[in-house]
Protein backbone atom coordinates (compact mmCIF):
# COMPACT_ATOMS: atom_id res chain seq x y z
CA UNK A 1 0.00 0.00 0.00
CA UNK A 2 1.01 3.58 -0.86
CA UNK A 3 1.60 6.53 1.69
CA UNK A 4 -1.37 8.52 -0.26
CA UNK A 5 -3.07 5.13 -0.15
CA UNK A 6 -2.57 4.74 3.47
CA UNK A 7 -3.68 8.12 3.91
CA UNK A 8 -6.65 8.36 2.25
CA UNK A 9 -7.72 5.32 3.87
CA UNK A 10 -6.64 6.25 7.59
CA UNK A 11 -7.73 9.56 7.58
CA UNK A 12 -11.51 8.51 8.11
CA UNK A 13 -13.71 9.61 10.96
CA UNK A 14 -13.74 6.02 11.71
CA UNK A 15 -10.14 5.69 12.27
CA UNK A 16 -9.20 8.97 13.21
CA UNK A 17 -12.06 9.85 15.84
CA UNK A 18 -12.67 13.11 14.33
CA UNK A 19 -14.38 14.43 11.29
CA UNK A 20 -12.19 15.13 7.85
CA UNK A 21 -12.44 18.63 8.14
CA UNK A 22 -11.93 19.15 11.70
CA UNK A 23 -8.84 17.18 10.77
CA UNK A 24 -7.16 19.83 8.13
CA UNK A 25 -7.67 22.60 11.05
CA UNK A 26 -5.50 20.02 13.59
CA UNK A 27 -2.60 19.27 11.39
CA UNK A 28 -2.51 23.28 10.57
CA UNK A 29 -3.05 23.89 13.97
CA UNK A 30 0.04 21.66 15.09
CA UNK A 31 2.11 22.43 12.16
CA UNK A 32 3.75 25.42 13.67
CA UNK A 33 4.65 24.27 17.32
CA UNK A 34 5.75 21.19 15.40
CA UNK A 35 8.18 22.70 13.07
CA UNK A 36 9.59 25.58 15.68
CA UNK A 37 10.56 21.73 17.80
CA UNK A 38 12.31 20.12 15.04
CA UNK A 39 14.17 23.37 14.32
CA UNK A 40 15.10 23.63 18.03
CA UNK A 41 16.63 20.27 18.17
CA UNK A 42 17.82 20.44 14.71
CA UNK A 43 19.80 23.43 15.95
CA UNK A 44 20.68 21.50 19.40
CA UNK A 45 22.18 19.06 17.46
CA UNK A 46 24.21 21.16 15.29
CA UNK A 47 25.73 23.35 17.78
CA UNK A 48 25.28 26.25 15.48
CA UNK A 49 22.61 27.80 12.97
CA UNK A 50 22.29 26.33 9.61
CA UNK A 51 24.36 26.62 6.99
CA UNK A 52 22.40 25.52 4.09
CA UNK A 53 19.24 26.88 2.80
CA UNK A 54 15.86 25.27 4.39
CA UNK A 55 14.82 22.00 2.35
CA UNK A 56 18.13 20.96 1.92
CA UNK A 57 19.11 16.86 2.76
CA UNK A 58 17.16 14.29 3.02
CA UNK A 59 13.04 14.55 3.00
CA UNK A 60 10.83 12.73 5.57
CA UNK A 61 10.08 9.11 5.25
CA UNK A 62 6.41 10.37 6.41
CA UNK A 63 5.23 14.05 5.85
CA UNK A 64 3.41 15.80 8.96
CA UNK A 65 0.15 14.92 7.64
CA UNK A 66 1.03 11.12 7.74
CA UNK A 67 2.16 11.74 11.03
CA UNK A 68 -0.37 13.47 12.77
CA UNK A 69 -2.99 10.58 11.50
CA UNK A 70 -0.62 7.73 12.19
CA UNK A 71 -1.27 9.37 16.22
CA UNK A 72 -4.77 9.68 16.49
CA UNK A 73 -4.78 6.30 14.89
CA UNK A 74 -2.87 4.95 17.89
CA UNK A 75 -4.69 7.44 20.25
CA UNK A 76 -8.26 6.01 18.60
CA UNK A 77 -7.03 2.39 19.05
CA UNK A 78 -3.88 1.63 20.43
CA UNK A 79 -2.76 -0.41 17.23
CA UNK A 80 1.33 -1.75 17.82
CA UNK A 81 3.17 0.53 15.86
CA UNK A 82 4.08 -2.04 13.70
CA UNK A 83 0.59 -2.52 11.96
CA UNK A 84 0.80 1.13 10.94
CA UNK A 85 4.13 1.05 9.47
CA UNK A 86 3.21 -2.17 7.23
CA UNK A 87 -0.03 0.80 5.87
CA UNK A 88 2.66 3.22 5.44
CA UNK A 89 5.60 1.32 3.88
CA UNK A 90 7.92 2.21 6.75
CA UNK A 91 9.73 0.91 9.38
CA UNK A 92 8.70 0.60 13.18
CA UNK A 93 10.93 2.70 14.46
CA UNK A 94 9.52 6.16 12.05
CA UNK A 95 5.85 5.20 13.41
CA UNK A 96 7.15 5.49 16.96
CA UNK A 97 8.97 8.36 16.34
CA UNK A 98 6.24 10.21 14.87
CA UNK A 99 3.83 9.43 18.09
CA UNK A 100 6.14 10.75 20.17
CA UNK A 101 6.12 13.69 18.63
CA UNK A 102 2.45 14.24 17.58
CA UNK A 103 1.66 13.57 20.63
CA UNK A 104 3.18 15.49 23.37
CA UNK A 105 1.59 18.68 20.98
CA UNK A 106 -1.88 17.36 21.21
CA UNK A 107 -1.28 17.15 24.84
CA UNK A 108 -0.12 20.67 25.31
CA UNK A 109 -3.24 21.54 23.18
CA UNK A 110 -5.52 22.44 26.26
CA UNK A 111 -9.54 22.33 26.17
CA UNK A 112 -11.76 23.72 23.88
CA UNK A 113 -14.45 26.64 25.18
CA UNK A 114 -17.89 25.90 23.80
CA UNK A 115 -18.79 29.01 22.08
CA UNK A 116 -15.50 31.08 22.02
CA UNK A 117 -13.53 29.78 18.93
CA UNK A 118 -9.31 30.23 19.66
CA UNK A 119 -9.90 29.94 23.49
CA UNK A 120 -8.75 26.85 24.62
CA UNK A 121 -8.40 26.66 29.01
CA UNK A 122 -5.14 24.48 30.20
CA UNK A 123 -5.07 24.54 34.01
CA UNK A 124 -7.95 24.28 36.61
CA UNK A 125 -7.11 28.22 37.16
CA UNK A 126 -8.31 29.00 33.76
CA UNK A 127 -11.52 26.30 34.26
CA UNK A 128 -12.89 28.81 37.73
CA UNK A 129 -11.60 32.13 35.65
CA UNK A 130 -14.23 30.95 32.88
CA UNK A 131 -16.57 29.73 35.21
CA UNK A 132 -16.78 32.75 37.08
CA UNK A 133 -16.59 35.38 34.24
CA UNK A 134 -19.44 32.71 32.53
CA UNK A 135 -21.66 31.93 35.21
CA UNK A 136 -21.20 28.13 34.42
CA UNK A 137 -22.20 25.78 37.45
CA UNK A 138 -19.45 23.03 36.97
CA UNK A 139 -19.16 19.01 37.34
CA UNK A 140 -16.04 17.18 38.68
CA UNK A 141 -15.76 13.14 38.68
CA UNK A 142 -13.03 10.64 38.68
CA UNK A 143 -12.13 8.22 36.57
CA UNK A 144 -9.79 5.54 36.69
CA UNK A 145 -7.89 3.46 34.10
CA UNK A 146 -5.49 0.52 34.44
CA UNK A 147 -2.37 0.54 33.58
CA UNK A 148 0.75 -1.41 33.57
CA UNK A 149 1.83 -3.20 37.03
CA UNK A 150 5.42 -1.91 37.95
CA UNK A 151 7.95 -4.70 38.69
CA UNK A 152 7.77 -6.51 41.91
CA UNK A 153 10.37 -4.84 44.26
CA UNK A 154 9.84 -1.37 42.42
CA UNK A 155 9.69 1.50 45.22
CA UNK A 156 5.78 2.78 45.18
CA UNK A 157 4.33 -0.31 43.22
CA UNK A 158 1.15 0.01 45.89
CA UNK A 159 0.30 3.51 45.41
CA UNK A 160 -0.94 2.24 42.06
CA UNK A 161 -3.33 -0.06 43.62
CA UNK A 162 -7.18 1.24 43.27
CA UNK A 163 -8.68 0.27 46.83
CA UNK A 164 -12.27 0.47 44.59
CA UNK A 165 -11.11 -1.50 41.49
CA UNK A 166 -8.55 -3.75 43.29
CA UNK A 167 -6.14 -3.36 40.04
CA UNK A 168 -3.37 -0.95 38.99
CA UNK A 169 -4.74 2.24 38.11
CA UNK A 170 -4.21 5.90 37.37
CA UNK A 171 -6.81 8.04 38.34
CA UNK A 172 -7.70 11.39 36.84
CA UNK A 173 -10.10 14.10 37.64
CA UNK A 174 -12.96 15.72 34.57
CA UNK A 175 -14.36 19.03 34.96
CA UNK A 176 -17.15 19.71 32.54
CA UNK A 177 -20.35 22.48 32.22
CA UNK A 178 -23.89 21.51 32.93
CA UNK A 179 -23.83 20.00 29.43
CA UNK A 180 -21.42 17.63 29.87
CA UNK A 181 -19.04 18.88 27.84
CA UNK A 182 -15.37 18.85 28.77
CA UNK A 183 -13.60 21.43 30.27
CA UNK A 184 -10.82 20.26 31.77
CA UNK A 185 -8.74 16.80 32.64
CA UNK A 186 -6.11 16.64 35.27
CA UNK A 187 -4.67 15.73 38.48
CA UNK A 188 -3.66 12.63 36.77
CA UNK A 189 -2.11 10.59 39.81
CA UNK A 190 -2.09 7.13 41.08
CA UNK A 191 -4.90 5.16 41.60
CA UNK A 192 -4.28 4.38 45.45
CA UNK A 193 -4.91 8.39 46.01
CA UNK A 194 -8.27 9.27 46.92
CA UNK A 195 -10.27 11.53 44.46
CA UNK A 196 -10.44 14.44 46.76
CA UNK A 197 -6.90 14.38 47.74
CA UNK A 198 -6.00 14.40 43.85
CA UNK A 199 -7.60 18.00 43.50
CA UNK A 200 -6.72 19.01 46.34
CA UNK A 201 -3.32 18.72 45.30
CA UNK A 202 -4.35 20.89 42.25
CA UNK A 203 -5.27 23.44 44.96
CA UNK A 204 -8.97 23.47 44.16
CA UNK A 205 -9.63 24.82 47.65
CA UNK A 206 -7.95 28.12 47.08
CA UNK A 207 -9.90 28.44 44.11
CA UNK A 208 -13.16 28.03 45.73
CA UNK A 209 -11.71 30.59 47.94
CA UNK A 210 -10.48 33.15 45.04
CA UNK A 211 -13.72 32.77 43.33
CA UNK A 212 -17.22 32.73 45.87
CA UNK A 213 -19.31 32.10 42.82
CA UNK A 214 -18.18 29.50 41.14
CA UNK A 215 -20.70 26.36 42.21
CA UNK A 216 -20.13 22.88 41.16
CA UNK A 217 -21.87 19.20 41.78
CA UNK A 218 -19.86 15.94 42.89
CA UNK A 219 -20.51 12.74 43.63
CA UNK A 220 -19.80 10.97 47.05
CA UNK A 221 -15.84 11.07 46.74
CA UNK A 222 -15.55 14.83 47.15
CA UNK A 223 -17.99 15.04 50.33
CA UNK A 224 -15.27 16.70 52.85
CA UNK A 225 -14.82 19.61 49.79
CA UNK A 226 -18.70 19.80 50.04
CA UNK A 227 -18.20 20.21 54.05
CA UNK A 228 -15.57 22.84 53.20
CA UNK A 229 -17.47 24.85 50.91
CA UNK A 230 -21.15 24.16 51.84
CA UNK A 231 -22.37 26.89 49.44
CA UNK A 232 -20.41 26.24 46.59
CA UNK A 233 -20.15 22.21 46.49
CA UNK A 234 -23.30 19.99 46.53
CA UNK A 235 -22.29 16.46 47.00
CA UNK A 236 -25.08 13.84 47.50
CA UNK A 237 -27.11 14.11 51.08
CA UNK A 238 -25.95 11.74 53.50
CA UNK A 239 -28.23 8.42 53.80
CA UNK A 240 -30.33 8.49 56.99
CA UNK A 241 -29.83 5.70 59.76
CA UNK A 242 -31.27 2.63 59.71
CA UNK A 243 -34.07 3.55 62.40
CA UNK A 244 -34.74 6.67 59.98
CA UNK A 245 -38.80 6.99 59.46
CA UNK A 246 -40.36 6.14 56.49
CA UNK A 247 -40.69 10.08 54.78
CA UNK A 248 -37.13 10.60 55.74
CA UNK A 249 -36.07 7.81 53.77
CA UNK A 250 -38.16 8.85 51.07
CA UNK A 251 -37.33 12.66 50.99
CA UNK A 252 -33.45 11.29 50.80
CA UNK A 253 -34.17 9.11 48.09
CA UNK A 254 -35.73 12.20 45.98
CA UNK A 255 -32.92 14.51 46.83
CA UNK A 256 -30.22 11.87 45.84
CA UNK A 257 -31.72 10.97 42.67
CA UNK A 258 -32.12 14.90 41.78
CA UNK A 259 -28.59 15.48 42.64
CA UNK A 260 -27.56 12.33 40.94
CA UNK A 261 -29.69 13.53 37.29
CA UNK A 262 -28.17 16.76 37.65
CA UNK A 263 -23.92 15.49 38.29
CA UNK A 264 -24.72 12.42 35.27
CA UNK A 265 -23.34 14.90 32.63
CA UNK A 266 -19.79 14.14 33.74
CA UNK A 267 -20.56 10.41 33.75
CA UNK A 268 -20.97 10.76 30.15
CA UNK A 269 -17.99 12.73 29.28
CA UNK A 270 -16.21 9.92 31.04
CA UNK A 271 -17.80 7.41 28.98
CA UNK A 272 -16.98 9.16 25.79
CA UNK A 273 -13.46 9.75 26.91
CA UNK A 274 -13.53 5.63 27.19
CA UNK A 275 -14.65 5.25 23.44
CA UNK A 276 -11.25 6.18 23.06
CA UNK A 277 -9.30 2.41 23.64
CA UNK A 278 -6.27 3.91 25.75
CA UNK A 279 -8.65 4.82 28.08
CA UNK A 280 -10.44 1.29 28.68
CA UNK A 281 -7.40 -0.27 29.33
CA UNK A 282 -3.82 1.33 29.10
CA UNK A 283 -1.23 -0.99 27.77
CA UNK A 284 1.81 1.40 26.81
CA UNK A 285 4.71 2.80 29.60
CA UNK A 286 3.29 4.40 32.22
CA UNK A 287 5.50 7.49 31.76
CA UNK A 288 3.32 8.43 28.93
CA UNK A 289 -0.60 8.02 30.04
CA UNK A 290 -0.69 11.48 31.07
CA UNK A 291 0.38 13.04 27.81
CA UNK A 292 -2.12 10.42 26.29
CA UNK A 293 -4.92 10.95 28.16
CA UNK A 294 -4.77 14.85 27.96
CA UNK A 295 -4.41 14.58 24.62
CA UNK A 296 -7.54 12.29 24.22
CA UNK A 297 -9.39 15.04 26.20
CA UNK A 298 -8.63 17.85 24.27
CA UNK A 299 -9.74 16.14 21.25
CA UNK A 300 -13.14 15.35 22.88
CA UNK A 301 -13.59 18.65 24.25
CA UNK A 302 -12.93 19.98 20.45
CA UNK A 303 -15.98 18.45 19.18
CA UNK A 304 -18.03 18.50 22.71
CA UNK A 305 -17.41 22.38 22.34
CA UNK A 306 -19.50 22.63 18.90
CA UNK A 307 -22.96 20.93 20.62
Amino acid sequence: MTSALARSALSHHICTGIQRHRLGALIAELAVPWKARQDSLLRDRRGHDRLRAEGGGPGHQLVFADRVIATLVVLRFQLPHAVLAVFYGVDRSTITRAVHEIRPLLAARGFAVPGEAGLRLHTMADVFAYADARGVELRLDGTEVRVRRPKAGRPGRRAFVSGKMRQNTKKATVITDAKGRTLWTGAIRPGRMHDQTAVNTEGIGDLFERYPTVKAKVDAGYRGLAKQFPDQVQAPPKKPGKDAPANEVTAWEQARKQQSSERICVEHANAEHKQWRPLQRYIGRREYYDETNLAIAGLVSDRTAML
